[in-house]
């Protein structure tokens, strides 16, 4: 089986190759990739090569395949797959893999590690070590690009499972955000931002009831508002607030106003920016609990922290990194369940397009980079459909179904791209 690819080399060295997968050992399954969404992850493993935890030291001599937030079909499983799996699901796969290899553990990943697996290519050969820790994952829900997004919602999951609260006396640490409380998420509308808007609002088990999204960029809030209403949380039980910290000379003073001058017991930091740390730190409640979600690519990367406050109102703070399976599977749970991702997606693309997307990433605005893999499409902004379907039936197509879901991407606008773009 012949499959296209991205392949990393080193550092900043994507190649766009087609080359022959071998024959499937009994222990691993070829599959089908659709669609790939492009993550700042990818980014920072592009720019650092080999230099990157998860790559390879002889990645010139082995190159990878890119990608991690992937979804597509099982082709051929082997044999000793077969009791579990068949040619035809629809599949995700958690990309975060740590299995034990002496007395120590390895924490590899298809997207950084791996030879002949990544989200950036037409087909794959997932490895037993995907399989044997349970990270490939069948999808049942409507169209692949949900499928694709099931990763950047784990990580949120993740993220909201992992925070925790104390009580006076007790050393027991009550994990989970806590119910019925306050709630804010700074830098909170991008991609990752908005995903966790709508996790939190459709939450059946657990909920604050308020919450609070800054950013600085009106736009932005603007656009997140239109697609994650206030009336709309209102509706689920919670009192949802966009704030430009921008505009506010005093954004720490206005949001424990916004708060009635308690603080918050759940605050999750959104971008690497020190101020926005000390931002969240300085707006916490009693047993209020920071969650550091940005991964800085500056390893030196520091910000101030109250410790008095630490000490005397036990604030504290977490940091997580990715989700596990169970949050890929609750991903899935959810989507299957009708929560719909499409507002994270704001570009569309083909595999064409994934190298220069990939090292341009920090600069391309908007949210999500979605690719579909065995299509040439230049990477296009949802925006730009209408435009574009001036001079282009195929984007005049897409730009007609779009305008019928909020200008959002949908099942129906894939299932139209698969259709009738042009293949790569």
């Amino acid at each position: 089986m012949k499959t296209k690819a991205i392949r990393l080399y080193g550092k900043k060295d994507l190649r766009l190759e087609e080359f022959e997968l071998p024959a499937i050992k009994e222990d691993e399954i070829l599959a089908k990739v659709v669609s790939d969404s492009i993550c700042m992850s990818s980014y920072k493993a592009a720019t650092q090569g080999a230099d990157h935890k998860r790559i390879p030291n002889d990645v010139y001599e082995k190159p990878i395949i890119i990608g991690h937030e992937f979804a597509g079909e099982l082709v051929e499983v082997g044999a000793k797959w077969q009791h579990k799996f068949k040619a035809g699901q629809k599949f995700s796969i958690q990309p975060a893999i740590y299995y034990e290899d002496g007395p120590v553990g390895v924490l590899s990943a298809p997207g950084y590690s791996y030879q002949y697996i990544g989200g950036d290519a037409t087909y794959v050969i997932i490895p037993k070590d995907v399989l044997e820790q349970d990270c490939l994952l069948a999808y049942d829900g409507p169209g692949y690009y949900p499928a694709s997004l099931a990763e950047p919602l784990s990580c949120v999951i993740g993220a909201m499972h992992a925070n925790y609260h104390t009580k006076p006396g007790s050393y027991i640490h009550n994990m989970e955000i806590v119910e019925g409380g306050k709630m804010a998420i700074l830098a909170g509308v991008g991609p990752m931002g908005l995903a966790a808007i709508n996790y939190v609002v459709r939450r059946e088990d657990r909920k604050p009831s308020l919450l609070v999204v800054t950013d600085i960029d009106q736009g932005r809030l603007d656009r997140a508002a239109s697609i994650y209403s206030p009336e709309w949380a209102k509706e689920n039980g919670i009192e949802l607030i966009y704030l430009n910290t921008g505009n506010v000379e005093d954004p720490v003073a206005k949001l424990k106003d916004v708060a009635d001058g308690t603080g918050y017991d759940d605050v999750f930091v959104f971008a690497p920016v020190s101020a926005v740390v000390e931002q969240g730190d300085a707006i916490l409640g009693n047993d209020g609990c920071l969650n550091f979600f940005a991964g800085p690519a500056n390893p030196e990367f520091t910000a101030k922290m109250n410790f008095y406050n630490v000490h005397y109102a036990s604030t504290h703070i977490v940091g997580t990194s990715g989700g596990n399976n169970d949050d890929m599977v609750e991903s899935l749970e959810m989507f299957e369940k009708g929560l719909d991702p499409a507002g994270l997606v704001t570009h569309i693309g083909g595999l064409n397009s994934v190298i220069e997307t990939t090292l341009d990433l920090p600069n391309i605005p908007g949210g999500k980079k979605l690719v579909y893999t065995h299509k040439d499409i230049p990477l296009t902004a949802i925006s730009e459909f209408k435009e574009k379907g001036k001079s282009d039936p195929f984007f005049a197509g897409l730009a007609e179904i779009c305008k019928r879901n909020n200008d959002l991407w949908s099942v129906e606008a894939e299932a139209f791209l698969l259709a009738n773009a042009k293949d790569i």
